[in-house]
Order: C-alpha cells, then sequence, then structure tokens
C-alpha cells in the first residue's frame, strides 16, 4: 500500500476476496446463453469472447510469472540480485484486480457504445489507427501522467505502492491504487474509443492491442534481458521505440528516470534516460547462469504440486501446500504435465537463494511421488538423479543433499549408489540424517520417560531409536521380528533393553512415519504430541482437534536467508526441512565427508553447528500446530 493511500486506493470488490469473479457471472451467462440461443443474426460474438479474453490473459501473465521465476532462478542475464519476500507476494497477489476491472468495463462499453458490439474479426484501418494513436498520443500522455505520479503528492498517495517492488516480476507491472489504474485505462482507451467511433473498430484490434500492452508491461518488468544486441546493431532507431527489461528495472532502482511507457524516445527528449542504460543492458546479456555452491535435489509430490512449486502459482506457492478445489479446473494442465514428467529427462531449478556468500539451489527431478513407488522405474530416477549430481560435480557444487525420495533405502540406499559408482566424487552428497535426527530429538520434551514408536524402521528411525534408549527412556515400538532383532545386535545391552514390544497407546509422545492411519491416531490418548520422523507427514485429514501435531523435521531460517518466497511443501513461511538445512550447514562447515550410506554424522555437532549459523527449532519459533 501507498505510504499515505490516497483516495480510490482499494479496488471496490477487495471485501469479496476469492468471490470478486462473482462479479463477471451476469454478464458471462447472458453473453454464453444468447451466442448458443439466439439466432445467428442476434448473436453478439464481440461480448462472447469477452470471458474467453480474460482467461487468455490470465494464462499470459501467467506464462511471463513461470518464465521470469525459472530464468532469474537460473541466473543468467538476471538483472538485479537482490531477491523477493513473502511481503511482496502478498501485496502483488491480487495482480488479476486489473483484469476483472477491464472486463467490467469492456461489458459496459460494448453495451452503452454505439458500434461496440458485432464488431468483425478485422479491419486493417483500425489496426493502424491503433499503432498510430499508442505511439503518439498514448505513450506521450503516458510520459507525462507518469512523471506526475512522481511528485511528492501523488507519490506518496498512490505510486509508492507500485514502487515497493524494487525486484519487479513481470504481475509488478499491474500493481497500482484503483485510482491509478482508472487513469490508465482511459489512457489506453484512446486507440479503442477511436477506432468505435469511426467505425474502424474489430476483434482483432482490441485483442492484439490489450496483449501487446500485457507483453510489453510483462517484459518490462520480468528482471531478466532477453533482447539480442543484433536487434539494436540492425535497426538503431528501434532503441527509440521499444524499451528492455534492463530499461525500466533502472527507473524502480532510481526512481527518477526512464518514465517512458514502452518507448523511450520521450526520456531522449526531455533528458530523463538514465545515463546507466546503455551499460545495464549490455552487462545483464552477458551474464552467464550461476554456478551454485549447495544444491538441494527435490522432487515433484502429488499431481497439483506442480503449481505449489515457486515457477507455478506465486500465491500459492507463498502458502504450504494444501490441495484447493479451483485446481481441479486446471486438469488439462495438470494432464500435460504428467505426461511431460513421464518423458522428460532432465532436472530443472526451482528456486534459488543466497546465504553467507553462499549460492544455493533447489533442482527437481520431474517425477511425482507415485512413480517412485512403480520399482520399473528406479533406474530411470536414479539415472535422473546421478546425472544431476554430475552436473553439480561439473559446476563445482560442494554439496549436493538429497531430499523427499531421492534418497530413500530402496532407491539408492540413502544416495551410497552414487558415491560407489563415482568414488573420486568431489561433490559432497547429503542425505541429512542426522540434522532430522537431531530436530526429532529436541522436540521431545524434557523429562520424558516414554514414547511410543510407530512407523518403518528406516537410517532416521533407528539412529533415533538407538539415541533415545541410550539416554534411559523407554520406547514402545511396533517392530517385526528381524528389526527387534537388528536392534538388539547393538553392544549396549542397557540400551537394548530400553526397547519394548507395542503392549498399549498410553504414551504422550508419539514418534511417527508416514504410515500411520487416522485409525491408529484415534487410540491415541488425550493431549498426544505427534512427532513425524520421515520426510512425509502423516495423513491427518480428521485430525484429532485434543492432540498436538507437530510438522516433519524441520527449523526456522534465518532472516539473512535471501530470496525466500515460497514454501517448501507442506511447511510453514520461513522454515526449510532438517534434509535440506543439512546440505547447507555441511558447506558451511567445510565438512569433508559424504552423509549416505549407513554413514550419519556426529548428531550432537551437527545440532550446535546448525544452531550456531543462525537456524532455529520451530518450538521456539513459531506454534507448533499446523
Amino acid at each position: 500500500m501507498a505510504s499515505m493511500p490516497g483516495v480510490l486506493t482499494d479496488w471496490p470488490w477487495k471485501s469479496l476476496g476469492s468471490f470478486k469473479y462473482v462479479l463477471l457471472a451476469p454478464w458471462i451467462i447472458s453473453s454464453t446463453h444468447s451466442f448458443l440461443c439466439k439466432d445467428e443474426n442476434e448473436r453478439d460474438v464481440t461480448s462472447f469472447l469477452v470471458f474467453p479474453f480474460i482467461l487468455w490473459r490470465m494464462l499470459h501473465n501467467q506464462i511471463w510469472i513461470s518464465l521470469s521465476r525459472y530464468q532469474t532462478a537460473k541466473g543468467n542475464n538476471r538483472i538485479v540480485d537482490k531477491g523477493l519476500e513473502f511481503e511482496q507476494v502478498d501485496r502483488e497477489r491480487n495482480w488479476d484486480d486489473q483484469i476483472l476491472f477491464n472486463a467490467i468495463l469492456f461489458y459496459v462499453g460494448i453495451k452503452l457504445i454505439p458500434g461496440a458490439s458485432n464488431l468483425p474479426l478485422w479491419r486493417t484501418e483500425g489496426v493502424i489507427i491503433s499503432i498510430l494513436l499508442h505511439a503518439g498520443p498514448v505513450e506521450f500522455l503516458y510520459y507525462w501522467l507518469h512523471r506526475a505520479l512522481h511528485h511528492h503528492y501523488l507519490y506518496s498517495r498512490y505510486h509508492s505502492h507500485h514502487h515497493s517492488s524494487i525486484v519487479t516480476e513481470p504481475i509488478t507491472s499491474v500493481i497500482h491504487p484503483f485510482g491509478e489504474h482508472i487513469a490508465y485505462f482511459i489512457l489506453f482507451a484512446i486507440p479503442m474509443i477511436t477506432t468505435l467511433v469511426t467505425r474502424t473498430g474489430s476483434i482483432a484490434s482490441f485483442v492484439g492491442y490489450v496483449t501487446y500492452i500485457d507483453f510489453m508491461n510483462n517484459m518490462g518488468h520480468c528482471n531478466f534481458e532477453f533482447i539480442p544486441k543484433w536487434t539494436f546493431t540492425m535497426f538503431p532507431l528501434l532503441k527509440y521505440l521499444m524499451y528492455t527489461p534492463s530499461f525500466h528495472s533502472l527507473h524502480h532502482t532510481q526512481f527518477r528516470t526512464n518514465y517512458s511507457l514502452f518507448m523511450p524516445l520521450y526520456d531522449y527528449i526531455y533528458g530523463t534516460m538514465d545515463k546507466s542504460t546503455d551499460s545495464l543492458y549490455e552487462s545483464s546479456l552477458k551474464r552467464e547462469q550461476e554456478a551454485p555452491d549447495v544444491v538441494h535435489l527435490t522432487h515433484l509430490t502429488t499431481l497439483d504440486s506442480i503449481y505449489h512449486l515457486q515457477v507455478g502459482f506465486a500465491n500459492f506457492a507463498s502458502k504450504p501446500y494444501k490441495s484447493k478445489w479451483y485446481l481441479w479446473l486446471m486438469w488439462p494442465v495438470t494432464l500435460w504435465s504428467l505426461v511431460f514428467t513421464w518423458v522428460c529427462s532432465r532436472v530443472f531449478v526451482v528456486e534459488r537463494h543466497r546465504f553467507d556468500k553462499l549460492r544455493l539451489q533447489t533442482w527437481a527431478i520431474p517425477k511425482y511421488t507415485k512413480q517412485y513407488s512403480l520399482k520399473w522405474k528406479n533406474s530411470s530416477i536414479n539415472n535422473l538423479i546421478e546425472e544431476a549430481i554430475l552436473e553439480a560435480e561439473e559446476k563445482g557444487t560442494k554439496v549436493l543433499s538429497l531430499g523427499l525420495l531421492n534418497q530413500s533405502e530402496e532407491l539408492n540406499r540413502y544416495g551410497e549408489f552414487y558415491v560407489q559408482r563415482h568414488p573420486k566424487l568431489k561433490t559432497k552428497v547429503v542425505d541429512g540424517s542426522s540434522l532430522a535426527v537431531a530436530v526429532v530429538l529436541n522436540s521431545i520434551p524434557k523429562g520424558t520417560t516414554q514414547v511410543l514408536f510407530k512407523g518403518k524402521p528406516t537410517k532416521v528411525a533407528y539412529a533415533i531409536l538407538y539415541t533415545l534408549c541410550q539416554k534411559g527412556i523407554q520406547v514402545i515400538a511396533q517392530l517385526h521380528e528381524e528389526e527387534f532383532v537388528k536392534f538388539n545386535t547393538t553392544p549396549d545391552a542397557n540400551s537394548a533393553s530400553n526397547l519394548v514390544r507395542l503392549s498399549n497407546y498410553s504414551p504422550k509422545i508419539w514418534l511417527v512415519g508416514d504410515e500411520l492411519t487416522e485409525e491408529e491416531q484415534l487410540k491415541a490418548s488425550k493431549g498426544t504430541i505427534f512427532i513425524p520422523f520421515t520426510q512425509f507427514p502423516p495423513k491427518k485429514t480428521h485430525a484429532r482437534k485434543d492432540c498436538i501435531y507437530l510438522c516433519t523435521p524441520a527449523m526456522v531460517t534465518p532472516p539473512s536467508l535471501e530470496n525466500v518466497h515460497a514454501c517448501e511443501n507442506w511447511l510453514p513461511r520461513r522454515v526449510m526441512s532438517a534434509w535440506r538445512i543439512a546440505g547447507i550447514v555441511h558447506a558451511l562447515e567445510g565438512w569433508n565427508e559424504h552423509e549416505c550410506g549407513d554413514t550419519i554424522s556426529n548428531i550432537d555437532q551437527v545440532w550446535e553447528a546448525t544452531l550456531r549459523h543462525g537456524f532455529q527449532p520451530i518450538l521456539n519459533a513459531t506454534q507448533t500446530n499446523y
């Protein structure tokens, strides 16, 4: 919001929240009914096409959002290094308000303005008029309107809201107060109204003009430079007629230069062109892809998790993952993404961060959780993981941490498979088991004398059980006979005696895996604390309201960790999984060994190092119910 919000700051439908699109329902229903039920001579194609045009604008903007986030995560051609934060994502979450606003005005205009209905598909003269009027009056008037908006009075009440975003995203282009959008629409309506008055308007001129505005707005705010240098070498005059992303980025960092809309001509004429425009453009083009110091290798989870990636839906990704009903409307895209993951054979970058001089990236294997359960897919998944490790090695990455099922025992023995295949590997492969164990142990309330264990006895589970038994805490566990025998082979007889078979469900502390069923949860006594030790949380569709559910092993990140504006799967904001943090700490400490297979680092040493670098236990920083 602006520093001193003025009149018409908020959108009229702000109180409606996600139901704001109900406002369009009468027009959409009416135009659709008219188009389908009336005679051909009475149909108004123009009104009918407004709704598909709304959808096209949303898709167009989303493509730019995903492209921009993917490109800036890789690092090549990035313009501004500073990261985004949740505050900016929240401020820009209603970027579709201007599309709703325009749609209402289009519907009203079609009804009220003579000649606005039943437009032909194409009229050449109308397209030419739109181009000339935009290049002339619209660009000129916008330049001076923009300069006026930078006057202290208007800037503090309106335009400062837009400039709150120093690092821009494509959707930053439309984040303005309602009053400012009214002024912009009046300005951009000049070519459209003129073509209607002169009877030269067409569907192509309207759709083309608005799409052009969307395209140029998104391009100018995408934070990566991609306009090739030869464009201006071959066509020198083009630098006066078309801006670049770096051109407008300077306006957001310098504030008092580069005011033009899409044509820098008026900045040249009135002397407001930033002196570093050309040098920033050239340096951004030369910028190469960033080589990460630490890579976290994750994968897709559910079918709609593709939208929860940082390169997906910005607002959805900024909150802990939870399936939404409206994602079912995206089933064509979801189906396409599923097919793509079956044939895709390359990891992709989804996030970048910076912490204490370390460059961090998150890469994703294009496979879903269900695909990891198919044994015949193990070979192809292992190949993808191995290729990612070798790519990280080639880039000079110090540590690669394996997330989610990329480190499962059945797939690759917690990463040992790759280390054995490449014994000279300089990149350290870390499964993060030691920190996951430390987080679980430090989540158990002090003074606990008895815990209940239910879950698959993984590497993490065995380490937790052994440590608890060593401390004299009785562990009631439901294990198979061979698992009891395996544990009882420990040389510490006292530790073995503290592990007993499940006979009751009375303990108030439950250590649980993701296999825990809802029926088993009902057997817990009131006030039980469920502490997961697995990568995935247990199902709790009908969670016990009289019990406490802690999140999967994770910690709160330090404020100095930059560019955190998306949640890691189901975890709260600025909370990172222990397996992911382990890789960062491994690199910060400069430890020169792999942590994979049966190897587990010193739990106390890892915990102390993690705290020393500013990561905090969730119990000390956030509420435990999530």
